[in-house]
């Protein structure tokens, strides 16, 4: 655990199912006052692909189950926002469990936040991130490239304002597995810190440490501010 106002856990390699378990129990504790700024986890998942609560996302899962099956691919609905995405070794999961009030933030605000947050982890390797209009996530190139490439996902749920789910950023993923699904139902390219920076690609250590002491700076200049209510 990296102590400070957020208490940020590297987990590791961890199941999908219980990661959720542990996101909900500091989703308690930061309710309980236990964790008053919020708590984040870091880790890594298994290979599985997770379906949002966006209407059709289903269907944009594009493989047979005998094909997942060999590819030892794992399937899971989610109560998170989004649509589908995959998760799997060597993609950064950041899981910040928020208390929005505390930081005077709103659903749109939260994850403008985090968009910012990974815009400016990306500029620290000097690889060049953006938003894409009408898109949740972060995208690489589309200027000198036919197509802005994706290489951060996006999914949040809200339960009583404080935040769980959160970020899944490729950093040494095999993008051949977004090869079987339509990545977010938006039939767009997928990227990577590998794949942008080839033999400069940092370790996984370093990004975890820099994306944790980016929360924290982004947090620690509202954390200061009055606290405004802005939900239930």
């Amino acid at each position: 655990m990296i102590a400070g106002p957020l208490p940020v856990f590297d987990g590791g390699l961890v199941e999908y199912a219980a990661a959720l378990e542990r996101q909900l129990d500091l989703h308690a504790r930061v309710l309980q006052g236990q964790y008053p700024h919020g708590a984040m986890l870091l880790l890594e998942h298994p290979a599985v692909i997770t379906i949002g609560r966006h209407p059709g996302a289903e269907k944009h899962l594009l493989a047979a189950p005998e094909l997942l099956a060999a590819r030892g691919v794992a399937v899971q609905d989610t109560d998170r926002g989004g649509d589908i995405t995959f998760h799997g070794p060597g993609q950064l999961v950041a899981y910040p469990i928020i208390p929005l009030n505390s930081y005077g933030m709103g659903l749109h605000d939260y994850m403008r936040f985090l968009e910012q947050v990974v815009i400016d982890l990306l500029a620290s390797f000097k690889v060049q991130g953006h938003r894409h209009e009408g898109a949740t996530g972060v995208w690489v190139g589309g200027a000198e490239r036919a197509e802005a490439a994706k290489i951060c996902a996006m999914g949040i749920k809200l339960r009583r304002w404080v935040s769980f789910h959160g970020l899944a950023l490729n950093v040494t993923t095999d993008l051949s597995y977004f090869d079987l699904i339509n990545p977010c139902g938006l039939g767009r390219p997928v990227t990577s810190l590998a794949k942008e920076l080839g033999s400069a690609c940092p370790e996984m250590s370093l990004v975890k440490s820099r994306i944790a002491a980016q929360v924290e700076q982004g947090l620690a200049g509202r954390r200061n501010r009055p606290q405004q209510m802005i939900g239930p």
